[in-house]
């Protein structure tokens, strides 16, 4: 099966900014597909192209195999699309709602969409504009998931809302995850963390790299080294170890390239006066500011 997103030098420029550029994007079937990067990356930007809300500058993205410019009813009743700032018919009750949507989908699923507004615990004669955040979010899940979607698109839906929704978003999105593919842009690290196959890392509108979640946590590790005197740097530091920083007895940095073999050798050459060397796993929130802030010297410099 062909990938449900795949783009090709994909770029967007507002007058004198290039929010996306040259992004050459690949969703897996079947994934959930964490995009995740600083404010201002390009992340809905990007989003935004993907369901033609916006018109590219450059290149092309294709969404179920269809130019993303030519999007027609037949591939938008294949898509769910969330995002932090839906717009909905303030006035309907959320079971109205939910029924309203049936007409617009040939593949609506009636008794899904009940079990949904049961698991999210919906309350259906109560007017959308009087719901919380949170619960306007569930009812904009469970109507974008209620036609079985083969794609489904989030831009930060988990923004503002407390901890409990949040879970109850993600076991709603999970209960489903075997049915579709999953695009999900989030600066909420550490839900992404618990349930993303696959991670991408845009940042000023670059793609920095796609990567499975196993292997992006597997070579991300915080390396701390003790001394009995002062330790120094040595000059030959390898670009792949960020953030050093060295005190009296310690030096600690961030190793991007961990390798169980290798790395322990590396050290221990450049650094033989070492009494202790400690290798720790890193959360993706720790690895995205570790990237971030790399990002920021390296554009400062």
């Amino acid at each position: 099966m062909s990938s449900p997103i795949q783009t090709h030098q994909l770029s967007k420029a507002f007058r004198h900014t290039d929010a996306v550029r040259g992004l050459d994007l690949d969703v897996p079937a079947g994934s959930i597909f964490g995009l995740i990067g600083p404010n201002g990356a390009g992340k809905t930007t990007t989003i935004k192209m993907l369901m033609n809300i916006l018109r590219p500058s450059g290149g092309t993205a294709e969404v179920l195999g269809v130019d993303a410019r030519r999007l027609s009813p037949r591939e938008l009743a294949r898509i769910g699309y969330v995002s932090e700032n839906q717009e909905m018919p303030d006035e309907m009750t959320v079971g109205y709602f939910l029924r309203y949507w049936e007409a617009f989908y040939p593949k609506w699923d009636r008794a899904l969409a009940e079990e949904m507004a049961r698991q999210f615990e919906l309350p259906l004669d109560r007017r959308l504009r009087h719901l919380s955040r949170g619960m306007r979010m569930k009812a904009a899940l469970a109507s974008s998931l209620a036609y079985r979607p083969e794609l489904v698109i989030l831009d930060e839906p988990f923004s503002g809302l407390d901890a409990l929704v949040r879970q109850e978003l993600v076991q709603g999105l999970l209960d489903r995850a075997e049915e579709t593919t999953i695009l999900i842009s989030s600066h909420d690290l550490a839900e992404i963390e618990s349930f993303a196959s696959h991670i991408g890392y845009l940042e000023a509108g670059t793609l920095r790299f796609t990567e499975e979640s196993g292997a992006l946590a597997a070579r991300f590790r915080q390396v701390e080294l003790i001394f009995d005197g002062a330790p120094s740097l040595p000059r030959d530091w390898p670009a792949e170890w960020l953030q050093p920083q060295a005190s009296a007895a310690v030096v600690r940095f961030i190793d991007s390239g961990f390798d169980a073999e290798r790395t322990p050798a590396e050290v221990r050459a450049r650094f033989p006066e070492a009494r202790r060397v400690d290798f720790t796993p890193m959360a993706l929130k720790d690895i995205f500011i570790a990237l971030a802030a790399a990002g920021r010297r390296a554009a400062a410099a």
